[in-house]
């Protein structure tokens, strides 16, 4: 494995597929936690990569803008745009008078965009006011965002409001803001026709994907071996100008990391350009 002492080379160029429309390859920096935010933004940049989630769990807290500037002047010294700040913020009651801090953190990392979770319950068994006040924090969410100049997007992810197609769009439906969208991974132990179905469905209310190759269940496989259900994924995305975000690679292994890289990037059909 390479360590920290891997040596600080200029990243490679951008993919030469046109910049109109073209789907940008990126990392979600939670995907190596326990690395100071140098040391993913180098790797990240090392595997071509250029566009990253910064997560504020660890790299980027929202109530330490010192640390967030910091963050934000790694991503410039390797040429990577924070596309998304990964927040967690559930849209409850107790935690909407923080979001002001989310959105002053998504600023200024120089994100578009700002990752949150519809709640902290599954659709199947959430109680409808706590349904309600997700959708009025969501809604009250998206309106600071938007005084920042910022998007939302919720998490397409189990436990939450969000946890299947129909309840995603329902809630969207509901939150009824033009700024607020969701992000698409492929729900665990989905066969891949059913995933891909669920991306149709979703259409033009994904902003973004999570990219990993997880099965069964939560097992941690390399991303080729998922290579038929991404490139259908990202060949639906191609056009829409949006990011897929590597996450949560085998073993959380920084020297996979260009492999990876490497897949998603023959899977969206780009190469990349000569070195500079």
């Amino acid at each position: 494995m390479t360590g920290t002492n891997q040596r600080d080379t200029a990243r490679p160029g951008p993919p030469t597929a046109p910049a109109t429309g073209r789907t940008r390859l990126g990392l979600c920096s939670v995907t190596y936690r326990r690395l100071p935010a140098i040391e993913v933004a180098r790797y990240a940049a090392h595997a071509g990569l250029e566009v990253i989630e910064w997560g504020a769990d660890v790299h980027a807290p929202a109530q330490e803008p010192r640390t967030v500037r910091t963050v934000r002047a790694v991503s410039d010294r390797y040429g990577l745009t924070c596309c998304s700040y990964g927040s967690y913020f559930r849209a409850t009651p107790e935690e909407l008078a923080g979001f002001p801090a989310v959105a002053r953190a998504a600023t200024l990392l120089g994100a578009a965009r700002v990752r949150v979770w519809a709640g902290g319950t599954g659709s199947q068994h959430v109680l409808p006011e706590e349904r309600h006040q997700t959708v009025r924090c969501l809604r009250e969410a998206a309106r600071i965002a938007a005084d920042h100049g910022l998007t939302l997007a919720t998490e397409f992810h189990g436990g939450t409001l969000t946890d299947t197609v129909a309840s995603t769009v329902r809630l969207l439906d509901e939150v009824d803001a033009d700024n607020v969208h969701t992000y698409w991974q492929p729900p665990l132990d989905l066969p891949d026709e059913e995933a891909l179905a669920g991306l149709v469905q979703l259409g033009a209310r994904v902003t973004a994907v999570h990219a990993f190759s997880w099965w069964p269940g939560n097992t941690r496989r390399p991303l080729a071996e998922r290579e038929a259900l991404w490139t259908r994924a990202l060949a639906l995305l191609d056009g829409r100008g949006m990011e897929a975000l590597l996450e949560f690679v085998p073993g959380d292994d920084p020297a996979v990391l260009t492999r990876e890289a490497a897949s998603l990037r023959h899977a969206a059909g780009q190469t990349l350009s000569p070195q500079t």
